[in-house]
């Protein structure tokens, strides 16, 4: 479990999942973009409301250095969701382990690389992303918690809120303050704890949306579907061959970094840079959730 979250908490059971409702609000950085903290699914990780409405997707207006498939910029409507305040750690992807026989996260080629010994992890790993997984892996795992893979538009959105910005704290070039990045590999200690970067978190108080590890997210990659891409909870091409990577990760420089960053991955690659977090449906009313649906 995080270190150092503090939220009051009201239950309801809903469709037979618990679900923990904060009397307080989550951390935000301004009055129009709140962040209800929310417990959802049984792994016991707080998620962040992100309320329905439009953002602006791909590369802001005026910018020059986005990818060809980060273009164009483009508005896009998502209805209200919740997404995971954290990347997912290593210690709630072993109790998933230990629940379902499922594989463990380890580097396929390079076991310099992988971090777990069996079944078990040192206590200083708990708390840090987990690595080595493929897309399979992360999907299994937000499926048995009952939750999902975020779409790639949920994902940029609770990064970057409802205007326009490079990075998730804003156009402020990166720090050591803001993020993990630049790293070389030396081991577990590579990777933070996650939710260690206070200045770094999103509008919406949502954590290490860059750096630390690239996420996977649910959506099939195609670099021309931001042209076609529909207005409204867009979904990604119905197939593919490559899943998207978001987020950047610990070895990242400064021009990855940016928020709307594309990546292309083969879903069955794993590596030690890679790891996700979960997403969830809301059936909201107004600005407030009166139930989830996993």
């Amino acid at each position: 479990m995080v270190r150092g979250l503090t939220l009051i908490f009201a239950s309801l059971l809903v469709g037979g999942m618990l679900a923990a409702v904060p009397v307080g609000l989550a951390a935000e950085s301004s009055e129009q973009e709140k962040g209800v903290a929310a417990i959802i699914g049984k792994d016991g990780a707080p998620m962040v409301f992100i309320p329905a409405g439009v953002f602006p997707m791909g590369v802001p207006i005026g910018d020059r250095d986005g990818g060809r498939d980060e273009y164009p910029r483009h508005e896009v409507f998502l209805d209200a969701y919740f997404i995971d305040q954290f990347e997912v750690t290593n210690a709630r992807y072993l109790d998933f382990v230990k629940a379902t026989g499922h594989r463990i996260p380890s580097h396929p080629t390079n076991p310099s690389r992988s971090l777990w010994q069996g079944v078990t992890i040192s206590e200083s790993l708990a708390d840090r992303p987990v690595v080595n997984v493929d897309w399979h892996d992360a999907a299994a795992y937000c499926q048995w918690v009952g939750k999902r893979l975020p779409t790639e538009a949920e994902w940029e959105k609770a990064a970057k809120g409802t205007t326009d910005r490079r990075f998730p704290w804003g156009n402020v070039e990166p720090t050591a303050k803001h993020l993990n990045y630049n790293q070389r590999w030396i081991g577990e200690k590579t990777l933070m704890p996650v939710g260690s970067y206070e200045a770094g978190k999103s509008p919406y108080g949502v954590y290490d949306m860059a750096g630390n590890v690239w996420e996977w997210v649910n959506d099939w990659y195609d670099a021309r579907y931001y042209e076609k891409s529909p207005p409204r909870n867009p979904k990604g091409p119905e197939k593919g061959t490559k899943k998207i990577l978001r987020g950047a990760g610990w070895q990242s420089e400064t021009p990855t970094l940016r928020i709307f960053t594309r990546v292309e991955s083969d879903p069955t690659n794993r590596n030690e840079s890679t790891g996700f977090r979960c997403a969830a449906d809301a059936a909201v009313s107004g600005e407030n959730p009166n139930h989830f649906r996993p």
